[in-house]
C-alpha cells in the first residue's frame, strides 16, 4: 500500500507547480468488452494546466477508478466478456489542449498520452472458464491461473465543452477515447473435458497477454483558477 500512496503523491505534484487551472471532476469509463466503471470520489482531479499561449495549454491530473471489469488481449482465445476485475486503477493523463474561446463558452480539442496502474487485481475466473470451455470445445473447464502485474500506457483524443459561471468558476463536459494496454502475463493450468471423453489437464502459459484499456471516458466537472 505504501508504494501506491507514493504514486498518488507523485501524481499530485503538478498541482503545486506553475498552474493556472485546477479541476475536480466525476469521470466514468466504458471499456471495450468490459463493465461500466466509476471514479472513487474525491480522488479525481483533472484540468491542472499551464497555458503556453492564448490558444494552447498543457494539462494533467489523475483519476482513481473502481474498474468493474476489463478484457484482455493476445490470448489464444477471445471473448466479449471481461476477464479481469474488479480492481482499482490509477489513471494519469498528460495532454496538449487547443482552446477555442467564445464570448459565452469554450470548446477544446485535446490529445496526448496516459499511464495507468491497476492494483488489487483479480481475474474473473467464471468468464475465464467459459472462454476456455468454448475454445477447447469442452463441456466443463476449470482454470487455475496466476499473473504478473505491470503498469500500462496509451494515448487518447477528446473534446471538452466549458461554460463559465463566474470569472473564477466554470462547468465542463468532456469525452475522451482511450487506447492503451498493460502487460499481464498469465501462467498456470486448466482442467476440463467432455462428458464422453473424460477430463484432462493442460498447461497455460500466456507471456504476451495484456490488459485492454480501450474505451470511452465521460467527465463532468468544475474548474477553478484564473481563467483560461
Amino acid at each position: 500500500m505504501r508504494k501506491y500512496l507514493m504514486v498518488i503523491g507523485l501524481c499530485t505534484l503538478p498541482f503545486f507547480g506553475h498552474t493556472q487551472d485546477v479541476g475536480l471532476s466525476f469521470s466514468y469509463f466504458i471499456p471495450r468488452n468490459g463493465y461500466f466503471s466509476t471514479p472513487i470520489s474525491p480522488f479525481s482531479f483533472r484540468g491542472v494546466g499551464v497555458n503556453l499561449n492564448r490558444f494552447i495549454a498543457v494539462e494533467t491530473g489523475f483519476s482513481l477508478y473502481r474498474m468493474s471489469g476489463m478484457n484482455m488481449l493476445d490470448l489464444p482465445f477471445s471473448t466479449k466478456d471481461p476477464l479481469l476485475g474488479p480492481n482499482f486503477t490509477l489513471f494519469v493523463p498528460v495532454e496538449l489542449v487547443f482552446e477555442f474561446k467564445g464570448q459565452q463558452a469554450e470548446f477544446d480539442i485535446k490529445g496526448g498520452g496516459f499511464a495507468f496502474y491497476g492494483f488489487d487485481q483479480k481475474l474473473n475466473s467464471g468468464n475465464f472458464d467459459r472462454a476456455i470451455r468454448t475454445f477447447e470445445g469442452w463441456d466443463v473447464a476449470n482454470a487455475d491461473l496466476s499473473f504478473d502485474n505491470h503498469p500500462g500506457f496509451g494515448y487518447h483524443v477528446g473534446v471538452e465543452f466549458i461554460v463559465p459561471v463566474t470569472r473564477q468558476f466554470s462547468v465542463s463536459l468532456e469525452i475522451n477515447y482511450l487506447m492503451g494496454t498493460a502487460k499481464l502475463p498469465l501462467t498456470g493450468s486448466y482442467t476440463g473435458g467432455t462428458i464422453l471423453g473424460g477430463l484432462e489437464t493442460k498447461t497455460a502459459d500466456y507471456p504476451n497477454s495484456k490488459v485492454d484499456f480501450t474505451g470511452l471516458e465521460f467527465s463532468i466537472g468544475v474548474t477553478f483558477g484564473s481563467g483560461r
